[in-house]
């Protein structure tokens, strides 16, 4: 055991060690990169909005998406996938208000999904550029033109990848460490990647893909929870880069109980563990920068989470008396600097991110020891949904976040 907690202690300051120096080179990344220069002409884009029973949010989308500003030819594809309340009468309506938004009706199948509903769409558009947009996003303006003029004028690009805001940060308490926690692991992290190592990871949302690179992709993976990771590195296998564009911003609708942000992030993490799986039984994902892509897309929410739980067991063993240590007080020492960074980082995105409040401060000081925690219990759930679904090999089941 003596042994173990070093080793234990080591693995938990080198993972605060890797996120903290991402932190840093996000902050540097955002400080001192402008956007990408206008373009002569713009490409053809298709958006694609996969769309079952959104009746809650659809039209506020559709507002947005009347809204953008772009020079190009722009042509939205409303995915409707089978909804059996308002949703085709809404995309109807703004189909009938504009010319370049199409209400397209997705033959029943299987799997259900987002990919499944993608991939029809995919057949359907011809332009240039595929971006995705989730049926409760709102994106600014020029986010679009943003995301082209990125994806065309940054070398060796096959797309490129927004930030996403969350709505109704100031709901309550859980919407506000939503917040937070994609100001710091979604924007800074993948920042952080992108300046460091020419890394970018597609977010299911906010982002463009030129349609050759999906269609030598092989499209999503309509079996996978987890489709824009997955489509991340089928991208990476064949040597295409997604630059991250902070000031494209697209504002979307996060879960606002518990029970909703559970299935949400219980998805995502077998999601997470299904591309775990491909990384061992395909062998195309198997080369040098594919692995180090797929262990920067894992490591937040699988490594951490498991050496989490290892110092979790082992401080409980000690305090219950199980085992016994000379260690403790450096234990001790290594929660309350792990907690520090981790407060620091989230001030840090903060700042940056103009969301510096008392209120948020004060969440930020209890988020590692309430909302960081959950991360065990979802790495456990997911693990073992995932293990039945693979024993009766069954295709995983889409469950679809619940509107406000």
């Amino acid at each position: 055991m003596s042994v173990i907690l070093p080793v234990i202690a080591a693995l938990f300051w080198l993972l605060l060690l890797y996120y903290s120096v991402l932190c840093v080179a996000g902050l540097a990344f955002r400080s001192k990169t402008a956007p990408s220069p206008p373009l002569d002409e713009y490409p053809s884009v298709a958006i694609l909005i996969a769309a079952y029973n959104e009746e809650k949010v659809l039209a506020q989308t559709l507002d947005a998406m009347a809204r953008l500003k772009y020079d190009g030819p722009l042509t939205v594809y409303v995915l409707n996938d089978s909804s059996s309340d308002a949703t085709g009468d809404i995309a109807d309506y703004y189909a009938s208000m504009f010319p370049h938004i199409r209400h397209v009706k997705v033959p029943p199948g299987t799997p259900k999904g987002k990919g499944r509903v993608l991939n029809y769409g995919l057949t359907l558009a011809r332009e240039q550029y595929i971006a995705v947009y989730d049926a409760d996003n709102q994106p600014e303006p020029d986010a679009l033109r943003l995301l082209i003029e990125a994806a065309v004028q940054t070398p060796g690009a096959a797309g490129a990848v927004g930030y996403v805001k969350t709505l109704n940060a100031e709901k309550n308490g859980l919407t506000r460490m939503i917040a937070l926690e994609f100001a710091v692991f979604q924007l800074l992290m993948q920042c952080g990647r992108w300046y460091l190592f020419g890394l970018g990871t597609l977010t299911g949302t906010n982002l463009v893909v030129k349609r050759e690179a999906i269609v030598a992709a092989g499209g999503w993976d309509s079996s996978a929870l987890a489709e824009d990771a997955d489509l991340s590195i089928s991208l990476a296998a064949l040597g295409g880069k997604l630059p991250i564009v902070p000031q494209a911003r697209s504002w979307e609708q996060e879960p606002q109980t518990f029970a909703v942000w559970l299935r949400q992030r219980t998805r995502w993490m077998q999601g997470n563990l299904q591309l775990i799986g491909k990384m061992f039984e395909q062998p195309a994902w198997r080369e040098r920068h594919v692995v180090l892509h797929a262990v920067h897309i894992l490591s937040i929410y699988i490594v951490f989470a498991a050496v989490l739980f290892i110092s979790d067991a082992w401080f409980l063993l000690g305090v219950l008396g199980i085992v016994h240590t000379s260690y403790t007080v450096p234990l001790l020492l290594l929660w309350f600097e792990a907690w520090l960074i981790y407060v620091i980082q989230l001030l840090s995105a903060e700042v940056a991110d103009d969301m510096a409040s008392p209120v948020n401060l004060a969440v930020s000081f209890i988020m590692y020891v309430t909302y960081s925690q959950l991360w065990l219990f979802l790495l456990v759930r997911a693990a073992v949904l995932e293990y039945k679904r693979r024993r009766v090999n069954v295709e995983p089941v889409w469950d679809k976040t619940l509107r406000f």
